[in-house]
């Protein structure tokens, strides 16, 4: 039985088409990938994330033990302050992509992907050392993103509490909205402005129906699973399994700005310091395209004769219309205009390593 989000029972009234995705019953379109992808970059669109695991780390320890795990330092953090952060294993490789949330001094909140849900909390039980309780809330908590250069004025229409001075990944608690309790979040996966809305599941649907009629105007619209892949490919964000995996360390991944060698001992340092230290052997570029033909997933990637390393994820962009892609690579061809080829369906195809993100959202 896939798992269903309190959203699943209205997916019909939007004409979604719903797909298996890591065990979970959720749309990969509404009105269309097209469509939904644009209304994001020009507009507004409105997800439903309630699939993400939610885990409350409380106790004296609480902040030890997240350092611990985690490779971000989130001794830096204040409260009503989000930070992305990744947990490692000791090879280096990644268990996880996550945020960490301050709440307050001894009370975090972890934003785990839904695929790993119960995988990531055994490796948190396992390391658990000191005055620290861990509560898995993911049954019990739903999450809308609004994302878009619209959302702040849509989000501003329902409640009066103060998000247009809110800062990229700072967050407000007990937030009011049409009498729904939220923690509303500046934060988002798709390159543009936008929010994320943890709720209590009884009020999923009452607010995913209430934002869509104050969005109407401002051209709103459900969007589902495809486009938040298109979107956060062209913003070179990672996805978990693609550009991240137990065998990808952060730094192959160009995540070393969420590497804080510096602040003390976790799980995966020695390895990623070494990494830091003697050079990547592998690292994740952006390529495009100079023949005909589209990038997939894992397609082989070549350079002189040998295969160099394989595509992560790769589409023709919507935006921008032109066939690109990210590929984990030799560091020897990872130089910008540095010619490649693509194997395609048994051929090889041309392609060159460009710069990323290849969208940037607009100031």
């Amino acid at each position: 039985m896939l798992k269903r989000t309190p959203l699943f029972p209205i997916y019909a009234e939007h004409g979604a088409r719903v797909i298996d995705f890591g065990g979970w019953e959720l749309p990969v379109q509404f009105a269309g990938i097209q469509k939904e992808h644009d209304a994001v970059r020009q507009q507004a669109g409105l997800f439903d994330v309630s699939h993400m695991g939610e885990v409350r780390v409380s106790g004296a320890d609480a902040l030890d033990f997240i350092q611990r795990i985690t490779t971000n330092d989130a001794a830096k953090l204040e409260i009503g302050q989000c930070q992305y952060s990744l947990m490692c294993y000791p090879n280096g490789g990644v268990v996880d992509d996550l945020l960490v949330y301050k709440l307050t001094d001894n009370d975090y909140m972890l934003v785990i992907n839904a695929s790993n849900i119960d995988k990531d909390i055994a490796w948190m039980q396992m390391n658990l050392a000191g005055q620290v309780k861990l509560v898995n809330v993911s049954e019990e908590t739903a999450l809308l993103a609004l994302q878009g250069p619209l959302a702040e004025q849509i989000l501003a229409n329902v409640t009066d509490a103060p998000i247009q001075a809110l800062k990229t990944f700072r967050f407000l608690n007990e937030v009011d909205i049409k009498g729904i309790n939220a923690l509303v979040s500046r934060t988002g996966y798709t390159g543009e402005d936008g929010f994320e809305l943890y709720i209590a599941q009884k009020d999923a649907v009452e607010l995913w129906k209430l934002l869509l009629e104050a969005g109407r105007e401002h051209g709103l619209v459900p969007a589902g699973l495809g486009a938040r892949d298109t979107l956060r490919f062209e913003a070179r964000l990672p996805l978990y399994g693609q550009e991240l995996s137990q065998d990808i360390t952060p730094l192959e991944a160009g995540l070393s700005f969420f590497v804080k060698l510096d602040k003390g001992e976790f799980i995966g340092r020695d390895v990623l310091a070494g990494q830091k230290a003697h050079g990547l052997p592998r690292k994740l570029v952006g390529i495009e395209m100079l023949e005909r033909g589209i990038p997939r997933p894992h397609y082989p990637v070549y350079a002189e004769g040998k295969q160099i390393g394989e595509v992560t994820t790769g589409t023709q962009s919507p935006t921008y219309k032109t066939n690109v892609g990210l590929a984990l690579i030799d560091s020897a061809y990872s130089a910008l205009g540095s010619e490649v080829n693509v194997e395609i369906r048994g051929v090889q195809v041309k392609a060159k390593v460009v710069a990323t993100p290849f969208h940037k959202r607009k100031p």
